[in-house]
C-alpha cells in the first residue's frame, strides 16, 4: 500500500492539509494566497500538449494560474517545481558577460568617464570600443 502523499501549493510549496481532503474552486494558499483549483495544480496539466492539458474532453482554459471551473480538475501532488536559482544565476551571469557587463565597478567607471564627453565624443569611443582589437 502506498503512503499518501502531502498535497502542496503549486506556486510556494507550502503544505495544503488543511484543504487537501476537497479542494474548492474559492480555496487559496494560506502561505501565498495563490489560487489552488487552477490548471498548474492539476494531474492533467502539461505544458508540452495543446492547450497545456492531457485531459481531451476539458474545455480551453486561458489563464492556467487562475481558479477555474473545469469538472476534471485532479489535484497534482508534485505539482510544486522550486526554480532553479543556481542555473537562473548561471544563465544571468553568461548574458551579462556576453553584453560586456560583467564587472559591474568597471561599467561604473566607464560611466564615469562618459559622462565628462560630449555627445559625439562618447559616440566615437562606443565605436572605438567596438572595434578595437583588444
Amino acid at each position: 500500500m502506498n503512503a499518501p502523499t502531502t498535497l502542496v501549493c503549486w506556486k510556494c510549496g507550502s503544505n495544503l492539509s488543511d484543504i487537501a481532503d476537497s479542494i474548492d474552486r474559492n480555496d487559496v494558499c494560506q502561505k501565498c494566497q495563490a489560487e489552488v483549483h487552477v490548471c498548474k495544480m492539476c494531474e492533467f496539466y502539461d505544458p508540452h500538449v495543446s492547450d497545456s492539458c492531457r485531459e481531451p474532453i476539458a474545455e480551453s482554459v486561458n489563464n492556467k494560474e487562475r481558479a477555474n471551473f473545469c469538472g476534471y480538475f485532479k489535484p497534482k501532488p508534485s505539482a510544486y517545481q522550486p526554480t532553479d536559482s543556481l542555473a537562473q544565476s548561471d544563465a544571468l551571469a553568461h548574458l551579462n558577460a556576453l553584453f560586456g557587463e560583467s564587472d559591474k565597478t568597471e561599467s561604473q567607471d566607464s560611466t564615469q568617464e562618459e559622462d565628462k564627453l560630449s555627445d559625439n565624443e562618447r559616440a566615437q569611443q562606443k565605436l572605438n570600443d567596438l572595434f578595437s582589437s583588444d
